[in-house]
């Protein structure tokens, strides 16, 4: 039998954190109700409650302070997203090494500074199993935090990922972005098709195809 390749060598995927890995759609909903920041007959989706408060006077400041919660104090009630767990089993079985890169800081410049934003998500990601030998089977050291896009692209870039999979296209927008790395974005509200260059997934079931079909 063949070994599986090391963690140096194997064939790399990357992917990202929020709204990839994590969904906060429920949680999102529940923290601006609280605010009373939308009506109750919005639907309990990120983009629509977003796109309500923006409507508001100051909406921008609300919506960064619900998602400031939502991140930090809040990130326990996040859900697992459908198919993380079969795609990560899916990579573990081909010798695929996964890497999670997240644009995110250390702390939010709104809400309660002493929430630390990367132990929240390492937390959430121990709890849900991430790091477990016979849960998920992500590597800690395979888990990377950057500060600004340009240095997510760059993370995305040294790691010489095969893949990188996001919910956002100014992601894959960056002019920093490398080349030759398949651009996967993560759409499971079912929006419009983005634009070229991009290939759409509307579940983590439809990445795992993409991504071992494409292979075989």
């Amino acid at each position: 039998m063949t070994a599986s390749p090391g963690p140096e060598t194997a064939r790399v995927v990357g992917v990202d954190f929020d709204n990839t890995l994590v969904s906060y759609d429920e949680l999102m909903w529940e923290v601006a109700r609280e605010r009373e920041l939308i009506a109750a007959d919005v639907p309990r989706h990120k983009r629509a409650v977003r796109d309500h408060i923006r409507r508001r006077p100051d909406g921008d400041l609300d919506w960064q302070r619900v998602q400031a919660i939502a991140y930090g104090p809040r990130i326990k009630d996040a859900r697992l997203i459908d198919g993380v767990p079969g795609f990560f089993a899916a990579c573990r079985r081909a010798g695929v090494r996964v890497c999670v890169v997240s644009h995110k800081t250390t702390f939010s410049s709104i809400g309660d500074e002493a929430v630390n934003l990367r132990a929240a998500a390492a937390a959430w990601m121990a709890d849900h199993g991430f790091f477990a030998p016979h849960g998920l089977g992500l590597r800690e050291e395979d888990v990377y935090y950057e500060a600004s896009r340009p240095e997510k692209a760059a993370r995305i870039a040294a790691l010489r990922c095969l893949y990188f999979v996001d919910d956002l296209e100014e992601t894959f927008a960056e002019p920093t972005f490398p080349a030759d790395v398949e651009r996967i974005l993560f759409v499971p509200d079912g929006a419009a098709p983005p634009s070229a260059g991009l290939v759409v997934c509307r579940s983590w079931d439809e990445i795992t195809r993409r991504v071992f079909d494409a292979r075989a």
